[in-house]
């Protein structure tokens, strides 16, 4: 009797440490994508930020040189359609950094705005007075200045979304995720045609 109460124990007693062990690695599966989900968000508002400035100089830019480039007025209404669906784009974005549709969406709006910014500078080659000007040089700094902070902002928003994804599929997170509200991999912002967006700028206003 006395064996069979202690076996009966013993077997109690490795439930219990088995429950209690599975219990921690789900609460350290489930925080551990809870905190890199959140790491990546933080580091997507920081493009946020970023992205918004530029957003915002735009305008400025447009109406410097609409008084020069009286002739080239479909550059512009292209400068500022591609702007506002940037815009539309990263707000989109900003409300759920997690959806994969939101980014891809981000990245074409994105690479569109670079393709108008690009035949901007084209257009710009053709005023030499306008380009020498104190107001555009400042505007022309305060772009390239803050397509440097996006560069910086992007990367570290993709070494989050990397080591997010690398721990949303590691064993045995993978067989969990789901379950979780982790489903799918998050998406890298990349703004395809990345020459031209760091091109862009440079765009010797």
């Amino acid at each position: 009797m006395a064996t069979v109460f202690s076996f009966l124990t013993v077997v109690v007693i490795a439930a219990v440490v088995i429950a209690a062990v599975l219990a921690v690695m789900l609460i350290s599966i489930y925080n551990g994508l809870v905190s890199l989900r959140a790491r990546f968000q933080n580091a997507f508002a920081q493009i946020e930020v970023q992205l918004t400035r530029r957003y915002d100089l735009i305008p400025n830019i447009v109406e410097t040189v609409k008084a020069y480039m009286k002739h080239e007025s479909d550059t512009l209404t292209s400068v500022v359609a591609a702007r506002n669906s940037a815009m539309a784009s990263l707000k989109a974005a900003a409300a759920s950094p997690a959806d994969a549709a939101s980014i891809a969406a981000l990245n074409a709006a994105e690479t569109g705005l670079a393709g108008s910014l690009g035949g901007l500078r084209i257009q710009l080659e053709a005023y030499p007075e306008l380009k020498a000007s104190a107001v555009m040089m400042q505007l022309s700094e305060e772009l390239s200045s803050t397509e440097n902070r996006i560069a910086f902002a992007r990367q570290a928003f993709n070494d989050a979304v990397t080591t997010y994804n690398i721990r949303r599929n590691s064993l045995p997170t993978v067989l969990l995720a789901g379950l979780f509200g982790h489903g799918q991999d998050a998406a890298l912002l990349t703004f395809e045609n990345s020459e031209a967006i760091q091109a862009a700028p440079q765009v010797s206003l």
